[in-house]
């Protein structure tokens, strides 16, 4: 549905045209070599390869290639991720039917689109350190109601070693417990349900 939508917009332009369309990250990453878009338009959120990822694969092939990542999702870690990778552009979901053709040409001309609540978002935890992937890992364990023991054991890792990640994760995210780290992690879009 989404797809069809970004389809028909862009197909009302004189000057554009759509040269895929793919449901999964996998699938987009296959077909870009041969398609070679000017401009890739990805959400960040698909099944068997997420956008991100397929972001990260589509610049080891071309380091110059212009993707804007789409989200329906307000947290900035997502954000941060693709843009820190080398997305040329950000949007929120919400935005597309006002916004989409301006990013779009704006990226084809070599340009970032960061639009103001992207922007906002970003800047409402700039300065935070990011967590690590271990601590992401310890946090995700969390998540699923696992003891410190079970984390540790799961991981590979001492029992202290997972309780020191939590005291990592707690200031890095200033939060006061494992629920209150949680909790901030899925707003944030560190972890999702």
């Amino acid at each position: 549905m989404m797809r069809a939508g970004l389809a028909d917009i862009i197909s009302c332009q004189p000057d554009m045209c759509v040269a895929g369309e793919f449901d999964d990250g996998a699938r987009a990453l296959e077909s870009f070599e041969t398609l070679r878009p000017d401009v890739t338009i990805m959400d960040v959120a698909m099944p068997e390869m997420d956008g991100v990822l397929a972001l990260e694969a589509i610049l080891r092939l071309n380091s110059r290639a212009r993707v804007i990542m789409l989200t329906a999702m307000q947290g900035d870690h997502q954000m941060r991720r693709a843009l820190e990778l080398g997305a040329a552009g950000f949007m929120m979901k919400r935005s597309l039917r006002k916004d989409l053709i301006d990013a779009i040409r704006e990226v084809h001309a070599g340009r970032r689109w960061i639009p103001a609540d992207v922007a906002c978002t970003l800047a409402t935890h700039m300065g935070q350190k990011n967590l690590s992937d271990r601590e992401i890992e310890v946090l995700r364990s969390a998540a699923a109601g696992n003891s410190n023991k079970c984390i540790g054991g799961q991981l590979g890792i001492a029992e202290d070693t997972v309780k020191a990640h939590f005291r990592t994760i707690l200031t890095k995210l200033t939060a006061r417990d494992r629920t209150h780290a949680v909790a901030i992690a899925i707003k944030r879009g560190i972890l999702t349900l």
